[in-house]
């Protein structure tokens, strides 16, 4: 590669459709174009690293609307709380600096992979980085037989449950009541929604930690309750007459372009306490 010839670093942009993101975006381009690099339309696989602009749910979308491409991201925070997203408007040209001086670092995170399996054999896959969410299709109690691995653990009764990385666990999950993890932990995480705990039901209350080789296997209890909802990193999709719902850890990876002073409890306690 030669590592300054301007066509030959490619980039990729992607902003929401905020007029601050799409300015920052134009800025940006400018910028890149200026240090030798190449802004492409569109997504490139052949991208060096590409920048997501905007807050946490836009790079999720991205993601989404990517298949979770294998090419480095760097967020600009345009948005609210911004855990994705490494740089602030005004550090653009320290990143394309610290960049060419090689002086930032990957942070890879794992997704989340989960398989629903319907009554005629038939079998959907979707990914997610944050978490999978599990919930009756109506404004009903949800009755789920919870498996981890082959060991049945209960028949859960309440909203419902989510399965989240340790990525994920500042978000839904920590507003469910779940626990904060370090992403560089590698754990599964279930958290209950609204469990129901009186003289004729019990549900755990409190977020369960699996190791990373084990998975989450769900299956409606009841016929008239295999309606499921099932949403990756918020991006809800309806089924029916759901058999099984297997979540685990997948081979898919999602790797941040960090500044190497970056922190995770320092931005816990900028962005939540």
């Amino acid at each position: 590669m030669k590592a300054d010839a301007a066509g030959d670093r490619k980039v990729n942009i992607f902003a929401n459709g905020d007029a601050a993101s799409g300015e920052v975006g134009n800025s940006f381009k400018v910028k890149l174009e200026k240090a030798g690099f190449a802004v492409v339309p569109g997504f490139d696989a052949a991208a060096e690293f590409i920048v997501c602009i905007g807050g946490d749910g836009s790079l999720l979308n991205m993601l989404a609307v990517l298949r979770f491409p294998d090419v480095p991201i760097v967020g600009v925070n345009t948005g609210h709380l911004g855990f994705f997203q490494e740089l602030q408007p005004g550090e653009l040209d320290e990143f394309i600096f610290r960049y060419k001086e090689k002086q930032y670092v990957i942070q890879e995170l794992k997704t989340l992979r989960a398989n629903i399996l319907g009554a005629d054999g038939e079998e959907d896959a979707i990914l997610g980085l944050n978490e999978i969410v599990i919930h009756g299709a109506r404004s009903h109690v949800a009755y789920l037989n919870i498996f981890i691995g082959d060991s049945f653990i209960e028949t859960f009764r309440g909203d419902g449950i989510l399965v989240s990385t340790p990525a994920g666990s500042t978000a839904y999950n920590y507003a469910l009541g779940g626990s904060i993890v370090d992403p560089r932990l590698d754990l599964l995480q279930i958290t209950p929604s609204a469990p129901i705990n009186n003289s004729a039901y019990r549900s755990f209350t409190s977020s369960i930690l699996l190791p990373p080789h084990l998975s989450v296997n769900v299956f409606p209890e009841f016929v008239r309750e295999r309606d499921i909802l099932v949403a990756a990193d918020g991006a809800e999709r309806a089924y029916t007459e759901v058999k099984r719902i297997r979540v685990a850890f997948s081979g898919e990876t999602v790797r941040l372009l960090r500044f190497p002073h970056y922190d995770f409890w320092n931005k816990v306690k900028q962005k939540l306490l």
